[in-house]
């Protein structure tokens, strides 16, 4: 490991240690485990959840509905996304409905998701109607930005829509992507889980947490929601990593 890595984790190391004695600073100000439980309370617990089989299907069964409702979203969000980038009377028919989810708070479409769905639909749906805007956009500002000098040579020289598309646009729109998925996938989770909890969904990550405020288990509260958050990270970094092996505009002409 070189040093620039090791600086790099050690950076993570202090910061960590520096909100964990935030955090248990706090758990000892207050001194009420029903109002705030210590780290090393959370950490048991997580422990002692996971020797059971049922905190892996709650934690596959959210996976699961994020993991659809992110995939699904961002698909749709490329192909919308580039059409309307050729068809501007469609970005304009469009955009504006997009504009309404982004402002609209997530609890109303939750409500009205556990109208019109089966409560179990919900939690994906919600979390691939938070993720499309922030795809939808990013790939049109990608797009956006292709250098018009380099369309031009293009075209110019008959390059063809296929070549245009994959050395010119794809390199363009690919760093517009990767933040559209950095950000899209800790909503997914937010927003899923969120829908998980008010639909009361079963064996699900948003179940154990509604479970745990019904009986006023703090420490299931702070475990679960730790388990959101290492699952949110993992995710985003193993999607990064497959993100950077693809060969954007690489290959031969």
């Amino acid at each position: 490991m070189n040093r620039g890595a090791i600086s790099r984790a050690a950076r993570v190391l202090g910061v960590a240690a520096f909100w964990l004695a935030v955090w248990q600073l706090l758990y000892q100000s207050v001194g009420q485990e029903i109002l705030l439980v210590s780290p090393a309370q959370t950490l048991s617990r997580v422990f002692e959840l996971s020797g059971q089989a049922d905190f892996w299907i709650s934690a596959g069964v959210s996976l699961y509905n994020v993991a659809a409702g992110f995939v699904c979203a961002s698909f749709l969000g490329i192909v919308l996304g580039a059409l309307c980038c050729r068809f501007r009377f469609l970005y304009q028919l469009i955009y504006p409905l997009l504009s309404a989810v982004k402002a609209t708070p997530v609890a109303s479409f939750i409500i009205l998701a556990l109208v019109w769905l089966q409560s179990v639909r919900v939690p994906a749906f919600i979390a691939g109607l938070i993720v499309l805007p922030i795809v939808f956009g990013n790939v049109c500002q990608g797009v956006a930005a292709a250098d018009r000098e380099l369309l031009e040579m293009a075209r110019v020289f008959r390059l063809g829509r296929w070549k245009t598309l994959r050395y010119i646009y794809l390199p363009t729109v690919a760093p517009y992507l990767a933040a559209a998925f950095t950000t899209g996938i800790g909503l997914a989770w937010k927003a899923g889980v969120s829908a998980e909890v008010l639909a009361n969904a079963r064996n699900s990550i948003g179940g154990r947490i509604y479970g745990a405020k019904i009986y006023l288990d703090t420490a299931d509260l702070f475990a679960w929601t730790a388990v959101v958050i290492v699952l949110s990270v993992v995710l985003e970094l193993l999607l990064l990593a497959c993100f950077r092996r693809i060969p954007w505009g690489e290959g031969k002409s």
